[in-house]
């Protein structure tokens, strides 16, 4: 058994063993969610159901109230998250913004986090959100079912684009692809704003080598982990090992970042860290994985506690 597979944690109790095994003082997840309960349980309820979009069982693993979701992720020692929100509709995005922000102001270490839809007033809404301190933005190409080059989105494109403030985007075809999904939309949007600092969330899945290749390509592009090697994102859309020396490239390059999709994971958190460990990509890679690249593209976490 290799040292990387070794650190492999195969429960949540076991995840601190895991970062301290690696000399890391906590994990850094730029992928979580956090939304207002009423929300929250519609999402909860679709997944259960397995609706349109999710097309698999996805029975959601960590229900309970938002006090219980952040002492499980203190619990395991992830210091910096995010409060990921995404609209669905018009009229959503703003009334989401006001509640992530506040939410990320009462939470030490959660990064404060925003979304925003094609729609009017778009562009006063995100300058509001940035105003308001926003760090990391979420947009959901597939649910959103809008193209990334939607015109009513050219202005927001250039604003995040100048302040330098990352995207996460679900741009890839996974777990059911639309006309918006895939590498072609995306890449046309970067073309026009090659210097918009995104993370394409869940490695592009299934056009893993795509995504990373405009990784490479573009300075400011990068990739989180989300659901990739855990076991059950590589049914539909396997990891290829051609792959996996690319990944190991822009992992220690600072372009691939942990994201895990908690609470809305059908499994234990604890086996997207060992499906990274088992990689076999070194312990380097993934101390710049679950630390390093996060806490370079955003600074270090705020303190539990204040400070």
């Amino acid at each position: 058994m290799s040292m990387d597979h070794a650190l492999a944690p195969e429960e949540d109790e076991d995840v601190p063993g895991f970062w301290r095994a690696l000399g890391l003082p906590g994990l850094a997840d730029v992928h979580v969610h956090f939304l207002p309960p009423r929300l929250l349980r519609r999402v909860w309820q679709y997944f259960d159901e397995a609706g349109p979009l999710v097309g698999v069982s996805w029975p959601i693993r960590y229900k309970g109230s938002d006090q219980e979701r952040v002492a499980r992720l203190r619990s395991m020692g992830v210091r910096m998250f995010s409060a990921l929100a995404y609209a669905h509709r018009p009229g959503m995005a703003a009334d989401l913004n006001e509640w992530t922000l506040e939410f990320g102001r009462a939470n030490p270490g959660c990064l404060p986090s925003a979304t925003f839809y094609p729609e009017p007033g778009v562009t006063r809404y995100v300058r509001a959100a940035l105003d308001a301190g926003a760090r990391i933005f979420k947009v959901h190409l597939q649910v959103g079912g809008f193209a990334p080059d939607d015109p009513r989105l050219d202005e927001v494109w250039g604003l995040l684009a100048e302040a330098r403030v990352p995207v996460v985007v679900h741009a890839g075809h996974a777990p059911v692809g639309t006309e918006n999904t895939g590498p072609g939309p995306f890449g046309t949007l970067l073309a026009r704003y090659p210097d918009l600092t995104a993370i394409v969330a869940h490695l592009g899945a299934p056009d893993y080598d795509a995504f990373l290749r405009m990784a490479a390509d573009y300075e400011r592009v990068a990739l989180d982990t989300t659901m990739v090697f855990t076991g059950f994102l590589d049914k539909p859309a396997p990891f290829p090992a051609g792959s996996l020396p690319l990944a190991r490239e822009l992992g220690l390059a600072g372009k691939i970042l942990l994201g895990s999709d908690f609470p809305n994971i059908p499994y234990p958190y604890a086996r997207q860290l060992a499906g990274l460990a088992g990689l076999d990509l070194g312990e380097d890679w993934l101390r710049a994985v679950c630390w390093d690249n996060p806490v370079g593209m955003f600074g270090l976490p705020k303190p539990v506690g204040g400070g």
